[in-house]
């Protein structure tokens, strides 16, 4: 009896019992509810095959998707200020602070790389939507002043893809002082003749929004992103009417001129290398048709007068 409930009925709930499968090897699409195995995901740049809905993008998967070869250089951030007004609310800050850089193994909501994109030099600034929202505070301004000062130096474009809901609220003053420090660093930047790309993801909202990213000299915008300063619901109340279906989204965007191009996930790579070439190897439109010198083009000479009889017109006598 001992054998068979000890050998023989493990062997048979082993063959006839499911096995659990890990809750991440499945993500169900936002908008369309379809489950997707997270392989396919990945190799489809996070967008849901079936409703082309973009998803959230890790940062170190899109660096990877934009630099020539996926090889790029960190830039060494400044250290972030630990709760400088010494905030709590339900936990404290430096505690919230400690349990997100152990999530995504970065000091803060941005990341600073620099390598080759289309051949050309391009220094690229990514913010982590998963670390507090991508909230801008002080290190993400300093991230942003560090990555203009680089592009400077390194004689080469800043892209940056914004994904923040806006000004980090427990750094209260501090961190709506980003929003005219990262003016200044995309200032910087034009002032040396460089371009200065800014590419929408979903969430672009509140002081990223009325800040660095509406200051580009081109603005692109991932499907779908939500961009504008303040949400749908709160705007509605304030005005107390109802918005048009679509408002704040990508493509309303663009046909009321905040935004130049939406572009797909898949495409975004190519389109930014095209634009670079453009804006950094800029080619005459045609071939250029010298004028012969030997071309009179102010005679002299009278015209010949044209024959025929010529009738002089007279007044009317009234």
């Amino acid at each position: 009896m001992n054998w068979i409930t000890n050998s023989v009925l493990p062997k048979i709930k082993a063959l006839v019992q499911p096995k659990e499968v890990p809750d991440n090897f499945w993500t169900k699409c936002p908008n369309c509810s379809e489950m997707v195995f997270h392989r396919q995901l990945e190799e489809n740049l996070q967008v849901c095959p079936r409703c082309e809905h973009h998803l959230t993008m890790s940062v170190k998967a899109r660096l990877e998707m934009l630099f020539d070869g996926a090889d790029w250089t960190s830039v060494e951030l400044p250290e972030p200020v630990l709760d400088p007004l010494k905030f709590r609310d339900r936990k404290r800050y430096t505690d919230r602070l400690k349990e997100h850089q152990g999530k995504s193994e970065n000091k803060d909501a941005i990341v600073v790389a620099y390598g080759k994109l289309g051949g050309h030099d391009t220094v690229i600034a990514v913010f982590d939507f998963s670390f507090m929202g991508g909230s801008m505070g002080a290190a993400v301004g300093d991230a942003l002043v560090r990555a203009a000062e680089l592009a400077v130096v390194q004689k080469a474009p800043l892209i940056v893809f914004p994904a923040s809901g806006g000004a980090r609220m427990q750094e209260g003053i501090l961190s709506l002082m980003q929003m005219p420090r990262t003016v200044i660093a995309a200032e910087m930047v034009k002032e040396n003749g460089l371009p200065f790309i800014v590419v929408m993801t979903n969430p672009t909202t509140g002081g990223v929004t009325a800040s660095f990213a509406m200051l580009g000299d081109i603005h692109l915008a991932e499907p779908g992103a939500v961009i504008g300063f303040a949400g749908r619901r709160v705007i509605e109340e304030t005005i107390r009417e109802q918005l048009p279906e679509g408002f704040q989204r990508a493509e309303y965007l663009v046909d009321h001129g905040m935004v130049d191009m939406v572009v797909r996930r898949h495409d975004l790579r190519d389109t930014l290398a095209r634009i670079l070439s453009l804006l950094l190897a800029p080619r005459p439109v045609g071939d250029v048709v010298p004028i012969p010198t030997d071309l009179n083009i102010a005679s002299s000479e009278k015209p010949e007068p044209i024959e025929g009889e010529i009738i002089e017109a007279t007044p009317s006598a009234e």
